[in-house]
């Protein structure tokens, strides 16, 4: 019994290091923050569904010839 109490004594501590290691993560920009976050993040079958709809209804936009595009027509 003592053999198991010294053990979890001694991982209560680091389990919490490690929790606090993993909340101190620093981003250098918003979108790494973004995906970071999508990477954890599961989304619900519903939402997922409606959004390969909506993605299938874009169409791209036509193509321009460049200089159309430079003279601004």
């Amino acid at each position: 019994m003592k053999q198991e109490t010294k053990l979890s004594q001694k991982q209560e501590p680091l389990a919490e290091t490690q929790t606090q290691a993993q909340t101190a993560r620093e981003f250098a920009s918003s979108d790494e923050l973004l995906r970071a976050d999508a990477a954890q993040t599961a989304v619900p079958p519903e939402i997922e569904e409606r959004l390969k709809k909506s993605a299938a209804q874009i169409q791209p936009p036509e193509a321009r010839s460049w200089w159309k595009t430079l003279l601004g027509h």
